[in-house]
């Protein structure tokens, strides 16, 4: 069980599996107005930067779980380091259908809707573990722009320009599903280097450490087609924030 191997390759470096910087992290953080002892369930937990550094700095308890058991394993080193693993709990495991044994504060899915068929059905996952008033976080993309062709689309990575909505129309499809939107912490150009550009490396990095490797065909095509194809497409194009949400 795990992430196709290109992810665990390219993002071995990232601390954090989005176009969203340790600051807004933080950020997002104080904006929940957190409270010590707060338990927290984050499905597609990555490298556990978001739970680690909110028990860290808040207090909370954590629950994170992944499909990638590299990035698992990157999870428990990091809350060793930041000394809270009596705080957070990382579980190697597919975070599609998982449902929190005990009720928590906030239930969050940042930047893996897939994992519930798309936003509403992650919605209705993350509920099921989510005490009475509690927030639901959804991470999703929106587009800056609307593409003009399909072309453009998945120039953008989408499958289609129907994939992702315009900002407006994001935050109108949290209220046809019964939610309160209270808070968001959006992404810019910047944030998106960060997360892009920082993969670049890495794939060279790898590539000269794994020449022989039957993989490094493959990732030789991405390492000098994807400078490029972000700059032209997805920088330009699709934006990226985090929605914190409240049941009706």
């Amino acid at each position: 069980m795990d992430i196709p191997r290109i992810f665990n390759i390219t993002e071995s470096a990232h601390r954090i599996h989005n176009p969203f910087s340790p600051e807004k992290l933080a950020t997002l953080g104080a904006a929940l107005r957190l409270e010590s002892g707060a338990r927290v369930l984050d499905l597609g937990s990555g490298s556990g930067e978001m739970l680690c550094t909110w028990a860290h700095d808040h207090g909370i308890i954590g629950i994170g779980v992944d499909i990638s058991q590299l990035f698992t394993e990157q999870a428990k080193l990091r809350a060793e380091e930041l000394g809270v693993t009596d705080k957070v709990k990382f579980i190697h495991g597919d975070a599609a259908g998982y449902v929190s044994d005990e009720k928590v504060n906030v239930a969050a899915c940042v930047g893996a809707t897939w994992i519930a068929g798309g936003v509403a059905g992650t919605i209705e996952l993350l509920s099921q573990s989510l005490l009475t008033g509690g927030i639901i976080l959804i991470g999703e993309p929106y587009w800056r722009q609307l593409p003009l062709t399909e072309d453009v689309a998945r120039g953008c990575l989408a499958n289609s320009i129907s994939d992702f909505l315009m900002l407006p129309e994001l935050l109108a499809s949290f209220n046809r599903v019964g939610c309160d939107v209270i808070e968001m912490v959006l992404a810019n150009q910047d944030d998106w280097d960060r997360y892009e550009a920082a993969k670049w490396l890495t794939m060279r990095r790898w590539l000269e450490a794994n020449p022989n490797d039957e993989f490094a065909k493959d990732v030789r095509v991405k390492l000098t087609s994807e400078p490029e194809r972000y700059a032209t497409y997805t920088r330009e194009y699709l934006g990226w924030g985090v929605f914190a949400l409240m049941l009706r």
